[in-house]
C-alpha cells in the first residue's frame, strides 16, 4: 500500500459521467481521494454521504474530493443521483489504479476468502503526494477523519486550515 510521502500513482479513469478524470487534472491542489467497496451499499452510502454533507468544508479547505470503485460508470450516476452525490466517483473495474493503491486486497467475511477493496482513504497535496493515509474505518468517522485530515489536523487538534 502507498505510504505517506510517496508519489501518488497517476490515473486516468472514467466517472459517473462516463467522462475521463485524471489525477494530474488536480496539479496544485489538494485531493482527498477515498477508496469504497461498492456503489449503493449501506456502508459506502454512510460515508458518501457524510462526505456529501461536509462537502462546504472540504471546500474551504480548498480539497477536492474523488471516490474510486470497481462499479461502472452508469452504477456511479444511479448512486450519485440516487443520494444527490456532489463530488466525482470514478470506476477501475479492471483493478489497475485499485492494485496501484494497493487496497485490492484478499478479504474474509464469514468464513470466505475473497478479493475486494479495503477502504482507505489518501490525501495528497499540491505536489501530487500522499501527506496522509488513512487506512480501514468504519464509514462514519472516517468522513470526520478524512476532512480533519484535509485540513492538516491530526487528532486532538483543533481545527485549522491545512498549511502545505
Amino acid at each position: 500500500m502507498i505510504e505517506a510521502g510517496q508519489k501518488a500513482p497517476i490515473f486516468s479513469l472514467h466517472n459517473q459521467d462516463d467522462e475521463t478524470v485524471s489525477l494530474a487534472d488536480y496539479a496544485g491542489r489538494k485531493v482527498v481521494l477515498y477508496f469504497y467497496p461498492k456503489a449503493d451499499t449501506p456502508g459506502c452510502t454512510t460515508q458518501a454521504c457524510g462526505i456529501r454533507d461536509r462537502s462546504g468544508e472540504y471546500d474551504d479547505a480548498g480539497a477536492t474530493v474523488i471516490g474510486v470503485s470497481a462499479d461502472a460508470p452508469t452504477k456511479l450516476r444511479k448512486f450519485a443521483d440516487k443520494h444527490d452525490l456532489d463530488f466525482t466517483l470514478v470506476g477501475d473495474p479492471g483493478h489497475e489504479v485499485l492494485e496501484a493503491y494497493g487496497v485490492w486486497m484478499e478479504k474474509k467475511n464469514y468464513g470466505k476468502t475473497y478479493m475486494g477493496i479495503q477502504r482507505a482513504t489518501f490525501i495528497i497535496d499540491g505536489d501530487g503526494n500522499v501527506a496522509h493515509v488513512i487506512r480501514r474505518c468504519r464509514p462514519r468517522p472516517m468522513t470526520t477523519r478524512c476532512w480533519r485530515r484535509s485540513r492538516g489536523c491530526r487528532r486532538g487538534e483543533p481545527h485549522r486550515s491545512f498549511v502545505l
